[in-house]
């Protein structure tokens, strides 16, 4: 997990969808993500470089993707083709 941002992958939807999943690999500009036995995971030591681009967001099945700002208290995730944006409730 990253001081600032965590990217957290819902396996399920991954699972559902796993070609869709891995096209974060090649698309991420900062390589947060990885393909690790067929599944998408994240490279926790990366995931404060993230430059909230939503190319993941964009490529991934709805939902399988979140990205907490931690700084924010904001979650970004998107579904059925809308970026949602909410407040995590989480301590920062």
């Amino acid at each position: 997990m990253g001081l600032f941002i965590q990217v957290e992958i819902d396996k399920a939807l991954c699972q559902a969808q796993p070609g869709k999943c891995l096209e974060c690999v090649p698309i991420c500009p900062v390589d947060i993500f990885s393909e690790l036995g067929g599944q998408l995971v994240v490279v926790a030591e990366r995931e404060d470089e993230c430059l909230l681009c939503e190319l993941c967001l964009d490529a991934a099945p709805p939902g399988a993707i979140r990205i907490i700002k931690h700084y924010a208290d904001e979650m970004l995730t998107r579904t059925a083709g809308a970026l949602e944006r909410a407040q995590t409730g989480r301590p920062h």
